[in-house]
């Protein structure tokens, strides 16, 4: 295990669950005043229609009562009926950027160069999904899209910073989706998908941790999301 402003190594949070590719819990991540993030209180993950029997039966273990699904209804195509005892939030953030956001910012999706974008433009839906997680029933909070990338790297980004987590940690958590998501874009033949991610980045001269850190920099949510929600997610993944 790493110390001072250096997250865990992701081995210690990942969560193999039958059927996903890219879960892992938000905790053990440093913080700037030198805590670190609980375990088991929310936990970050790819589409969890896919899940079979074995997994859905992890996720319950795991003490999962709440699950906060950022994909448009019309996503939602579960091989299995949902477990028992565990509600189902949605929070679209694609159909809630609306039109004009996409025609504005469409050509960054895939890449945390829309995150700024999303976070000026779209404030409602980013309350929305604080809300959601804040509000949740005590149990774990798993909150999820179709890669657990974009859309859950963009919820992750905004939770771990209201938590105080450290500009590093949660470049670097974001950065573990590649790797994990190389045997999904095989299987649905976009062999292509990181290369057309490079291309965005080249063009805007950066990198995805470049990218990330400055949108940190700028981070401003805490001042404009209502602060008891704010409270109830920093006390979630604080204690």
């Amino acid at each position: 295990m790493t110390t001072g402003t250096t997250a865990v190594p992701h081995e210690e949070r990942r969560l193999d669950w039958d059927g996903c590719l890219n879960v892992r819990d938000l905790g053990l991540l440093p913080t700037l005043d030198g805590r670190r993030t609980r375990t088991g209180a929310v936990v970050r993950a790819d589409n969890l229609d896919r899940l079979t029997a074995e997994g859905q039966n992890s996720l319950v273990a795991y003490g999962v009562r709440t699950v906060v699904d950022l994909r448009d209804a019309a996503e939602y195509r579960p091989l299995l009926p949902a477990p028992d005892d565990v509600d189902l939030v949605r929070v679209p953030l694609d159909a809630l950027a609306g039109p004009d956001w996409w025609a504005r910012f469409g050509g960054l999706d895939g890449t945390p160069l829309s995150f700024r974008p999303y976070l000026d433009h779209c404030r409602q839906a980013v309350a929305d999904l604080v809300a959601a997680v804040a509000r949740a029933r005590p149990g774990a909070v798993v909150v999820h899209c179709g890669a657990g990338r974009d859309r859950t790297g963009l919820a992750a980004l905004v939770l771990l910073a209201l938590a105080g987590v450290t500009p590093a940690a949660i470049a670097e958590d974001y950065l573990l989706s590649a790797a994990n998501l190389r045997p999904l874009w095989a299987i649905l033949d976009r062999s292509g998908e990181e290369a057309g991610i490079a291309r965005v980045l080249a063009d805007a001269d950066t990198t995805p941790e470049q990218a990330l850190h400055e949108v940190l920099a700028e981070f401003d949510a805490e001042r404009w999301l209502p602060a008891g929600d704010v409270a109830a997610v920093r006390a979630r993944l604080l204690g």
